[in-house]
């Protein structure tokens, strides 16, 4: 292993883990004002920061990223003045930490009072999208924890100038600008010397492709929240009212095609009305639909969908369709091709609703509705860390109230245990 990335990452997690001495202990109001500063530093600064994303656009192109690649790592006008409303969205949220969970009497006059307090120094690796680092930022400052960010290359100049500003914001706000670590190196191997420092580090939180969380799921000692692909699926019932169909699925799959809670399977049941004017209308909105060989009769010009197919998540116009006899094999499509992420049903049959959200297992379940609000934002949480496919610390998205754990404070009157 390179000796210089093990000193780069000790002196980082070193540095971060000593900050959280400090923040652990701000006030709300000093916490927010760090945090309006930074907002309004993105505004101030919104030309400099398109400047250097520029920089990262041209290098993307040069290097032939997709098109929807291209579209996560844009930072224009209206993404920073976005970017802005979230962090101020965050300082509106209530400050969880003090929170009191549970609050007893036992029988022996104990007091038992259980708070929510910063999980520590939790570290973020993170591809393509540069939003990603100023709602890791925030989050992590207002819930009382340091972080470390760890941006792909692809994003390095826009990231670079966003965690800037976000020092910025510290030191005039007279704080260390530690508790907010940026790693400059993007080699992967530069990663390694971080997953081996769980005396320093307390949790690391992967937002990426499946190599990405692969890679770091069997390197890393330190405890890892998976934020694993989007294999987002829909399911068609025979009585789905037919005028929210086709907004629906433009919306779940074209708004934005290369997020996590787009479209990418959907299953139609056999005696859905008009198959073929569905199918049409959804290529003629530009969706590149690969059918299974029981849908392409009813619209020959589209490719026909292989297997492997239906467990890709494309991140780009692509859409996987299967026709199905009924409830049951839709519900046993989901279980084979889904990453556990998101699942939807459009129907009128509340049976069908029912057994559709009671057998699947996964971090959010939809019913009538665009699969593309499964999201902190839409959800009421002011931002993300991502969105969790596990299950253990948190599942769906990871907000302000997920980047705690809690204490138990014991007050006695000098009992002993019998």
């Amino acid at each position: 292993m390179n000796t210089d990335y093990e000193k780069e990452a000790l002196t980082h997690a070193k540095q971060a883990k000593e900050s959280v001495k400090f923040i652990r202990s701000l006030s709300t109001q000093k916490k927010n004002a760090v945090l309006k500063r930074f907002s309004q530093l993105l505004e101030s600064h919104a030309q400099s920061i398109i400047v250097e994303n520029k920089k990262d656009m041209e290098n993307g192109k040069s290097k032939g990223l997709s098109q929807a690649l291209l579209d996560r790592l844009l930072l224009d006008e209206k993404r920073i003045l976005s970017m802005k409303k979230s962090v101020e969205d965050i300082v509106s949220l209530p400050d969880p930490i003090g929170e009191v969970v549970r609050g007893v009497q036992l029988p022996n006059g104990l007091e038992l009072i259980t708070k929510r307090v910063p999980i520590g120094v939790i570290m973020t690796i993170f591809e393509s999208r540069p939003n990603v680092i100023v709602d890791i930022a925030s989050l992590s400052f207002k819930s009382g924890n340091a972080c470390i960010l760890r941006g792909g290359s692809e994003a390095f100049h826009s990231n670079l100038i966003l965690s800037g500003l976000f020092h910025e914001a510290l030191i005039a706000e007279g704080l260390s600008s530690d508790c907010v670590v940026f790693v400059k190196s993007t080699d992967r191997e530069a990663m390694l010397p971080y997953f081996q420092l769980d005396q320093l580090i307390d949790i690391i939180v992967p937002r990426g492709g499946e190599a990405l969380i692969q890679f770091v799921s069997k390197n890393s000692k330190v405890p890892v929240v998976k934020h694993d692909k989007g294999v987002t699926n829909l399911f068609i019932d025979a009585s789905a009212k037919e005028g929210i169909v086709l907004p629906i699925l433009l919306n779940s799959k074209m708004q934005r095609p290369g997020v996590c809670n787009a479209l990418e399977n959907l299953f139609i049941h056999r005696d859905y009305p008009d198959i073929s004017s569905l199918l049409e209308a959804l290529a003629a909105n530009d969706v590149k639909l690969l059918l299974d060989e029981k849908s392409l009769p009813f619209y020959p010009k589209a490719n026909k969908a292989s297997e492997e197919d239906f467990y890709l998540e494309f991140l780009d116009n692509r859409l996987s369709v299967k026709i199905v006899e009924n409830l049951e094999e839709a519900i046993q499509n989901i279980e084979r091709y889904s990453s556990g992420h998101t699942e939807c049903i459009l129907s009128e049959s509340q049976s069908n609703i029912l057994e559709f959200q009671s057998r699947l297992d996964s971090a959010s379940i939809f019913v009538n509705c665009s699969t593309r609000f499964h999201d902190g934002g839409e959800y009421g949480l002011g931002a993300e860390v991502g969105i969790s496919t596990g299950k253990l610390h948190v599942r769906g998205p990871m907000g302000l109230i997920h980047l705690t754990t809690t204490t138990t404070f014991v007050t006695g009157n000098g009992q002993t245990r019998v």
